[in-house]
């Protein structure tokens, strides 16, 4: 990398730093949101610069550079994300999040990937990594309609009883990683031979037991890193009575690096590690310290990365979009996810009419979209599909963005105001 393109990078970080410190609260509730802003700065920078100058971090001529840097905002993120969450992890009081997971991801999978295949004329391997590229709702820009952070005691807490941000941050936490197995099979289908030969092994270790050596790496790591801060016999050893949050940057590495190596999921592993910190001393205010710095460094990684998005959509990233492309965007945002997801919550008797709709409504893409793609395109020569591949996520992203983005605050605000109307004596439910 030359000295003038280290400068420009450095550039980018440091507008990022800046504007991280203060777009979220400048921009909270706001129709126009941090990332739509972002994307549109990025944009004007690659206007000013052009293609030359961002050939060295452009996505589609580096994708391991963009692949690491969302992948490092993703892991944060998820974090983040467990550690917020009040609520004890149970298969019942959890059930809008399995039924999200299990009837509303694999929907919008086999939809993308047909639609893809069929309409944009993608071969069947290039349609199943956009497919799963796309199918995580993101951890990172969905923060509007998520938990805000823990709550000493969390029981009994007004997000923790929101079954709506409930659902949308538990299925964020989840999902990123749960969109592996699917990456790996567009993998298998572009570089194995017949499907019979390696099926049966992708089912066993990529779907399933990759996903439990994660779970239990993050779980019984997050449980004994949750004793150590805690309850260490030496008491002067215990960070949380010295207020130190940067032990949680320290299980985020730890937990995430360890997984790799032991051949699961490291992202399920991270967000099943902050679930079992959560667990321990829920009362202690030790969990908004961790949680506020893991945010403030998820604030600044997605800023970086949005910053580089959008100066790539006007340096080219868009070249390869057709009106197929756009459609298949339009359709994931507008029909696939809501109405996959107002499918699988039929069945929810802890949400309303309104609720289950704005559940299966707002499923964000966003940065876990942009880690699949790089990590697909890395594992893959596609040729020309891969520009395609990418330009139909870039748009998808924006979309969302634009959309949700826009939407969420009223949205969230309307739904509050109906329930507040529901406990003066107003049914709301069915």
């Amino acid at each position: 990398m030359t000295n003038l393109n280290i400068e420009r990078v450095y550039l980018a970080a440091g507008i990022a730093l800046l504007l991280a410190a203060t777009l979220p609260r400048l921009f909270k509730d706001r129709a126009i949101t941090a990332p739509m802003l972002m994307l549109g700065v990025g944009a004007i920078v690659g206007l000013v610069i052009g293609p030359t100058g961002l050939q060295t971090v452009s996505p589609m001529s580096h994708p391991a550079v963009i692949e690491h840097l969302a992948e490092l905002c993703v892991i944060v993120a998820l974090m983040g994300v467990g550690l917020a969450i009040d609520r004890p992890l149970d298969w019942r009081t959890w059930g809008s999040t399995w039924r999200l997971l299990l009837i509303t991801m694999p929907l919008c999978i086999a939809a993308v990937a047909v639609f893809g295949w069929w309409a944009v004329a993608l071969t069947p391997a290039a349609a199943a990594l956009l497919a799963a590229a796309l199918a995580p709702t993101d951890p990172v820009l969905a923060s509007d309609v998520q938990v805000e952070g823990p709550t000493p005691g969390g029981a009994g807490s007004t997000e923790e009883d929101d079954e709506v941000r409930f659902a949308l941050t538990s299925e964020a936490g989840f999902n990123d990683a749960l969109a592996f197995p699917f990456v790996y099979l567009a993998i298998f289908l572009a570089t194995e031979s017949s499907v019979r030969s390696w099926f049966a092994g992708w089912v066993a270790w990529e779907l399933f037991g990759k996903i439990v050596v994660g779970v239990l790496i993050g779980g019984i790591l997050g449980d004994l890193l949750g004793r150590g801060l805690f309850r260490f016999p030496i008491k002067d050893a215990r960070l949380a009575d010295r207020g130190e949050p940067m032990a949680v940057l320290a299980a985020v590495f730890a937990v995430y690096g360890l997984t790799e190596l032991a051949g699961g999921y490291g992202f399920l592993a991270v967000f099943a590690c902050a679930i079992a910190i959560r667990r321990i001393e829920r009362d202690s205010g030790y969990h908004e310290q961790m949680h506020s710095l893991v945010e403030q460094l998820e604030h600044v990684l997605t800023l970086v990365v949005l910053l580089l998005l959008g100066a790539a959509l006007t340096t080219g990233l868009l070249d390869a979009l057709s009106w197929p492309g756009v459609a298949l965007g339009v359709l994931l945002v507008f029909v696939f996810r809501p109405l996959a997801g107002w499918l699988s919550l039929q069945r929810c008797q802890e949400m309303d009419r309104k609720e289950r709709a704005v559940s299966a409504f707002f499923g964000v893409r966003g940065i876990g979209s942009i880690y699949y793609v790089s990590y697909g395109l890395t594992q893959l020569d596609l040729g020309r599909e891969a520009d395609a591949i990418w330009a139909i996520a870039a748009f998808t992203i924006v979309l969302s963005v634009i959309v949700h983005g826009a939407s969420a605050g009223w949205v969230m605000k309307h739904l509050e105001h109906t329930r507040g109307r529901g406990q003066t004596g107003t049914a709301v439910r069915p």
